[in-house]
């Protein structure tokens, strides 16, 4: 009898309901954190594809602009997690929290935001001791009139403390995250930009921010003054729980920021969902905005790109692009246009790279992405350190072009010039 794959495994657990009993009391081997390990303890072919990787780089400017940093509050930390993810009465939600914390190495709910602070800076420090991690913060979803929505809110990391553990540690940056609906919301930008925060992040679907709307507008006048980049999600959102609309991911919403002159980095450069052409004549129809046609949101990104007056404005964030539900024309097209490989940034959105169930090396062979040999080198360093293999997969993904073969530029991954 064929076992079933740890996806489908994954899926009955979900569907299933086994958070009605906790998946940390019995996690799955595959869903837990491994022992982190030492390059020097791979085997000569890994250490050799990991030498590679970083061989035509500058080390130093390796940022890891997208990665996250959250909490139960334990330690004083602020960070808050909404109490559905912790609810037996919600046993889907509760499979994912478990199985996130049991990726980021936390055993004990007591201690959570010290383990998963530790176990993110160990394997960041084991990877490349040279390189900088950019802490996310998370605003809490805020109303129109400007009051906080915690029972709407997936999560929570203050700003405080993102700028806390950038002043203790000289390998992290700041991102701040600040609702533009709150009415403090420009002295919040102002707070977080003197604290060191290089940039802000959103997720508008998950968040409720409409990022065309006319309140934004002075919002992002004070982020350009203030030199303050925007990472914000594009596209469908899956990994947080989006209470709100799934078209506040539209990316053609960007332009009120990039004609404000904001610099914006396009987390996963769209690659899941569709959205509406808000560029299309409406239908006239009763409900005209509605009835415009709808295209994939990888689409719009990349007509965003097209467009000459965001060049050096625009920038595309790969997150995710290798993982098994965005690995399709998204990757193969992003390593094939080497001609806007300088307008590319690495991310790797910890903790997912750490969530084995995410990731098929096995299905990146049969797309022609990898080769068989290629697979077992990864598989052994991703059992090692997962955010090292994020960084050695994409490095080692490549697509034949007529020229020969496309892998991403050296260039994407020195992301610290978005931020000079």
């Amino acid at each position: 009898m064929k076992k079933p794959s740890r996806r489908a495994l994954l899926a009955a657990a979900g569907a299933g309901g086994l958070g009605l009993v906790g998946l940390r009391l019995g996690t799955p081997w595959y869903l837990r954190a491994r022992p982190l390990r030492p390059v020097g303890e791979l085997s000569p072919p890994a250490r050799d594809m990991v030498r590679r990787a970083f061989a035509d780089v500058d080390r130093a400017r390796l940022w890891d602009v997208h990665t996250h940093v959250v909490g139960l509050g334990t330690g004083g930390s602020g960070c808050r997690v909404n109490p559905v993810m912790r609810s037996h009465l919600h046993p889907v939600s509760r499979v994912q929290f478990d199985v996130y914390l049991a990726a980021s190495g936390v055993t004990d709910v007591e201690v959570a935001d010290r383990q998963f602070l530790e176990r993110l800076l160990s394997l960041h420090r084991a990877a490349n001791p040279e390189g900088k991690l950019m802490l996310l913060a998370f605003d809490y979803c805020v109303s129109p009139d400007g009051r906080e929505l915690p029972e709407e809110s997936a999560f929570y990391t203050p700003n405080e403390y993102v700028l806390q553990l950038a002043r203790e540690h000289d390998d992290v940056l700041p991102i701040a995250s600040v609702h533009p609906y709150r009415t403090d919301a420009i002295e919040r930008l102002e707070q977080a930009a003197a604290g060191g925060a290089r940039a802000v992040k959103w997720l508008p679907n998950s968040m409720g921010i409409d990022p065309s709307a006319p309140v934004c507008v002075p919002y992002y006048e004070r982020m350009a003054a203030l030199g303050l980049r925007l990472l914000t999600h594009v596209g469908l959102e899956r990994a947080v729980v989006a209470a709100h609309d799934q078209e506040f991911g539209n990316p053609l919403h960007l332009r009120a920021a990039l004609d404000a002159g904001v610099v914006v980095l396009a987390a996963h450069c769209a690659s899941l969902g569709r959205s509406r052409d808000l560029d299309a004549a409406p239908s006239g129809g009763p409900d005209a905005e509605a009835e415009r046609p709808e295209l994939e949101s990888f689409d719009l990104f990349l007509r965003l790109m097209g467009e000459a007056q965001y060049e050096g404005r625009l920038f595309g964030e790969i997150s995710t692009l290798t993982q098994l539900n965005r690995s399709g024309r998204p990757l193969r097209e992003m390593l094939a246009a080497t001609e806007l490989h300088p307008r590319l940034v690495n991310g790797s959105d910890y903790p997912l790279p750490a969530i084995d169930p995410l990731y098929s090396t096995r299905q990146l062979v049969g797309r022609g992405y990898l080769t068989a040999d290629q697979r077992v080198l990864l598989n052994e360093i991703f059992d090692a350190n997962p955010l090292l293999f994020d960084y050695v997969l994409k490095r080692e993904v490549s697509v034949p072009g007529p020229a020969g073969v496309h892998r991403f530029a050296p260039i994407v991954f020195e992301s610290a010039r978005v931020f000079a």
